[in-house]
């Protein structure tokens, strides 16, 4: 299978940032067909990785007309919000947050993604082969997925994280909860009436436009509320250092997928200093990653010129004195508990986590720190 036109690389990454016009971004970042209508940015997949910190794209966007600047700073902070809620939550976000799963008004006896609707189709192909996709359609999927066709959303989430370039468990488990309705109680409820606006002309290629099975809104609403789980409305995050904590020399620096830029926090404080980078075996034999993924990793791994190694990261980095940069992920913190972390550099907040509630994206930004 090729690579994503969306290629892994600080060059890339820099280019892409540099490239980056901002005028019409609020109008046009939901159109999803034909591409060139599109104002989505691309920048996510390295964003998710950490060759474009969120806080250098948010100043990137400071010359960008007012309009554009606040609503993609607004997917900005939706970004951290996903981070906060993971570092605090971890595995727990894979629960309903706050409601329980629709159930379908009328049960849907075809695939949760039909490859005969045009939309459908288009999307899961465009993520199969590309490794990306637009906000709005990860949320058509989403829908047609749990909303539409009751199945788990947690699949639907697992299926759709093994192929975006930008796939982590905070953003995408996030994203799934908001369309299904186990986040905020309100079912995004996809139907033609999304695809005709913001896909004009691609009904019109569908074998089912006389038969839509999406015609009409979905008659389904969010499921009861659930017990919440612990530490939603409030509680400790682990943020990481506020400043490096050095207690010795090391002899090499461990970088993580998390944080993958030539500027990596331990990499620039410890010049000369060896890095190396472990493809967590087991973990990717339980995730099933796709090719396009893992090519998009291996051409950064090959510009950051580190030794790559393949096991378990505990294992192969036993003996050794580390350097790293901090990352906001519950299997980060266990891991670097087992080894010998000399020095551990700030992960780069937009905004630093507090303890206040995140029950809701409204709730965090009226609380977290501001930058």
């Amino acid at each position: 299978m090729p690579a994503s036109p969306v290629r892994g690389g600080q060059a890339a990454a820099d280019a892409a940032l540099a490239a980056l016009d901002l005028t019409g971004y609020a109008a046009r970042r939901s159109e999803v067909w034909p591409p060139e209508r599109r104002g989505a940015t691309r920048l996510s997949p390295y964003v998710r990785h950490g060759l474009l910190p969120l806080p250098t794209v948010w100043a990137a966007a400071g010359d960008a007309p007012a309009r554009d600047r606040a609503k993609f700073r607004d997917e900005l902070l939706w970004q951290e919000y996903a981070r906060h809620l993971y570092a605090r939550l971890g595995p727990a976000t894979a629960r309903p947050l706050r409601f329980a799963a629709p159930v379908p008004a009328q049960p849907w006896e075809r695939e949760p993604w039909p490859q005969d609707m045009a939309c459908v189709a288009t999307t899961t192909a465009e993520l199969h082969e590309e490794g990306w996709l637009v906000n709005q359609t990860r949320m058509w999927l989403a829908s047609q997925y749990s909303v539409r066709a009751g199945a788990d959303w947690r699949e639907g989430a697992r299926e759709m994280y093994r192929h975006l370039l930008d796939g982590s468990p905070a953003a995408n488990r996030l994203g799934w909860q908001w369309a299904v309705g186990t986040g905020t109680g309100k079912v995004y409820g996809f139907s033609r009436w999304q695809v005709e606006k913001r896909a004009p002309g691609l009904c019109g290629t569908c074998a089912l436009r006389r038969a839509c099975p999406v015609q009409d809104w979905p008659e389904t609403e969010a499921g009861p509320r659930v017990e919440p789980p612990e530490g939603l409305a409030g509680g400790p995050t682990d943020a990481g250092p506020r400043t490096p904590e050095v207690t010795g020399e090391p002899d090499a620096v461990w970088l993580t997928a998390e944080s993958l830029a030539d500027t990596d926090p331990a990499l620039a404080a410890h010049p000369g200093v060896p890095a190396v980078f472990v493809f967590d075996e087991p973990l990717l034999a339980r995730l099933r990653l796709s090719g396009k993924r893992l090519v998009f990793l291996a051409e950064t791994l090959a510009e950051l010129g580190c030794e790559v190694r393949l096991g378990d990261p505990v294992a192969e980095l036993a003996g050794r004195r580390l350097a790293v940069t901090h990352a906001p992920v519950p299997g980060f913190a266990r891991r670097a508990a087992r080894l010998d972390v000399v020095a551990r550099h700030p992960w780069p907040w937009l905004r630093r986590p507090g303890s206040g509630s995140l029950r809701s994206f409204s709730a965090w930004e009226r609380s977290a720190p501001r930058r």
